[in-house]
């Protein structure tokens, strides 16, 4: 067991206040180092993770642009009320922060649960997001029936460890140097965190997730849209997943990160926040 002290902590400066209906969100809101005129860019992340998995993004994002991170309700240190947990819940609680800090108009990107959000944000509010930039996107996939039935079966405070434990051996390559204090970072965090809102928070949302699929929306996603994926990320099909979600996207880009897996901003954080960059650094088209 590693003691709480093993969890890693965000640098930047962290903020929190009430967003939604009594509901207080943790986030933050790094400045860009030069005034660019580019859109503040927000990040999602992904289930049951918090703001600490884009650590290492961060920095190469914020010299031409403002990065708001925040944790999604449920989920890192935000509040976690003991409550149904639903896609549309999340969405509304990104929209709330925005509307808190007066921002009309963003750019919008995540990975996983976060990539999910992006797309489904972008298709809901297609003014309010300039461009997206999801990669690993939670349902992109046909709505799966079985697992689903098999996770809400199973669901539960006891089922929740062995859970996580078979996701989280999809989320680095087993070669990636950081593995294995990414790993016990994760789960020193869990422990820290689990409560009757956290459990509910991850299994309702991953059935959710699994139920629903991203490809009715993608054709009526207008914005231009970097898509992204890791060539070693094949949990549930997530390859030919992402490869049929960019035929179905009208104004697409498909980046394809050779040798990396689900979480590519731990693994290449660097080559990722490049890529994003040069993404966002073009010129804005409606």
């Amino acid at each position: 067991m590693t003691a709480p002290s093993a969890v890693r902590m965000t640098r930047f400066p962290v903020f929190s206040g009430e967003v939604l209906s009594g509901l207080r969100l943790r986030w933050i809101d790094v400045p860009a180092h030069s005034d660019s005129g580019a859109p503040p860019l927000v990040l999602l992340h992904g289930l049951a993770s918090r703001i600490e998995e884009y650590e290492e993004l961060v920095p190469f994002l914020c010299a031409h642009r403002r990065v708001i991170v925040m944790d999604l309700p449920g989920n890192g240190y935000s509040d976690k009320p003991d409550q149904l947990y639903t896609l549309r819940f999340l969405e509304d609680a990104v929209l709330a922060l925005l509307d808190r800090l007066a921002l009309r108009e963003t750019d919008l990107g995540g990975g996983s649960l976060g990539g999910g959000l992006t797309l489904r944000l972008g298709h809901r509010e297609p003014q309010r997001f300039a461009r997206l930039c999801p990669w690993a996107p939670a349902g992109a996939w046909e709505p799966m029936r079985l697992l689903p039935l098999l996770v809400r079966a199973l669901s539960g405070r006891r089922t929740f460890w062995p859970a996580m434990w078979v996701q989280s051996r999809f989320w680095y390559r087993r070669d990636w140097p950081g593995r294995d204090e990414a790993l016990r970072s994760s789960f020193a965090h869990y422990r820290e965190v689990v409560s009757p809102g956290f459990l509910r928070m991850y299994w309702e949302i991953g059935i959710e997730q699994g139920e629903s699929s991203l490809y009715p929306l993608a054709p009526q996603t207008p914005q231009p849209t970097l898509l992204l994926w890791g060539d070693q990320d094949h949990g549930l099909n997530m390859g030919e997943g992402v490869k049929k979600l960019a035929t179905l996207l009208p104004r697409v880009r498909l980046h394809i990160f050779k040798g990396a897996r689900h979480s590519l901003a731990n693994e290449v954080p660097e080559d990722l926040g490049r890529t994003l960059d040069a993404f966002l650094r073009e010129p804005v088209s409606r």
